[in-house]
C-alpha cells in the first residue's frame, strides 16, 4: 500500500459565502485547490446572490465568527490568511484581534468595501477599522481604485495619485499594496504593486466580458503562493497570471451578465 504523500500547506480564507458560487468562501477555496494548498474557512456573512446580484445578506453572529477562527487555528498549521467581505465594525475588530494574537506567517488584506460594480460592501463606520486594526496586519494589501481612494481620501486619476494612494496605504501600516487596474480605461489593464523595493507595473489586456469574482480569487491566489513559501513579489505576478487565464476560460453560468472564473 502506498504511503500518502506530504500534506499540502494550509491557508485560511474569512469572507462572506457566495450562494452563485463564484465569489467569496467559494472562489476562495477552488482558487486554494487549483494553486496546491488545502483550504479551510471562516464564514463572516451568508449571502443569497447569483450572476445578477446580491439579494440578501445575513450577517453570522459575532461568536461563530470567532469559534469558526479558532477551531481552524487551534487544529492546523495555518501558512497564510487571505480575508474578504467582513462587513462590520464589530467583525472586522475581531478579525483583526484574532490574527493579531494568532500571527500566522502571511496575511493578505482584500479590502472588500466597493464591489467592481459600484456595490458598497463594508459598513462606512467599519473603515475606520479597518485602517487602524487590520490594515498595519497586512503583509499585502490587495484594494481596487474605488477601495484605495476610500481609504486614502485621496482621488486617483493618475499615475502619480496611484503612487501617492499606495505611499499612503503603505504608511498607515500595510507593507505592500497591490492597486487592482480593473476600473482603468482602454484595451490594456496595469495592475500595480509597491512595497519597500519600491513598485513594478503587470500589465494585461482588458477581457471583453464581466467577472465575478475576480478580486477574491486573485487576494486568494496570492495568500496560496505565500503559503507555498514564495516571496510576494513573485507571488503577486503568479496570482494575476492565474487570474487572466482563469478569466479568459470564463464562462456564463446563469442568466446574469457575470462570467464565473473557471478556477
Amino acid at each position: 500500500m502506498k504511503e500518502p504523500g506530504p500534506a499540502p500547506p494550509i491557508a485560511l480564507t474569512i469572507a462572506g459565502s457566495d450562494s452563485g458560487g463564484g465569489a467569496g468562501i467559494q472562489a476562495d477555496l477552488k482558487t486554494f485547490m487549483a494553486r496546491g494548498v488545502h483550504g479551510t474557512s471562516a464564514i463572516t456573512a451568508i449571502t443569497a446572490q447569483n450572476t445578477r446580484g446580491v439579494n440578501a445578506v445575513h450577517a453570522l453572529p459575532l461568536r461563530a465568527l470567532r469559534a469558526q477562527i479558532a477551531a481552524v487555528f487551534d487544529d492546523f498549521p495555518v501558512a497564510a490568511v487571505k480575508t474578504g467581505m467582513l462587513g462590520s465594525a464589530a467583525a472586522v475588530r475581531l478579525v483583526a484581534r484574532e490574527l493579531a494574537q494568532r500571527q500566522p506567517p502571511w496575511i493578505v488584506v482584500d479590502p472588500v468595501m466597493i464591489a467592481t460594480r459600484g456595490a458598497r460592501l463594508l459598513d462606512a463606520d467599519a473603515i475606520t477599522v479597518l485602517v487602524e486594526d487590520l490594515m498595519p496586519l497586512a503583509d499585502v494589501l490587495t484594494p481596487n481604485r474605488p477601495e484605495a481612494e476610500a481609504l486614502t481620501g485621496l482621488r486617483i486619476r493618475s499615475r502619480r495619485d496611484a503612487d501617492a494612494a499606495a505611499r499612503a496605504l503603505m504608511t498607515k501600516g500595510a507593507r505592500s499594496v497591490l492597486l487592482k487596474g480593473g476600473h482603468g480605461r482602454g484595451t490594456v489593464l496595469v495592475d500595480r504593486y509597491y512595497d519597500a523595493r519600491g513598485m513594478i507595473e503587470i500589465s494585461h489586456p482588458r477581457r471583453a466580458l464581466e467577472g465575478h469574482g475576480t478580486g477574491c480569487t486573485l487576494a486568494a491566489a496570492i495568500a496560496a503562493e505565500l503559503a507555498k513559501g514564495v516571496v510576494p513579489r513573485v507571488a503577486v505576478r503568479r496570482a494575476i497570471a492565474y487570474v487572466q487565464r482563469a478569466l479568459a476560460a470564463g464562462f456564463r453560468a446563469g442568466g446574469g451578465p457575470a462570467h464565473v472564473l473557471r478556477h
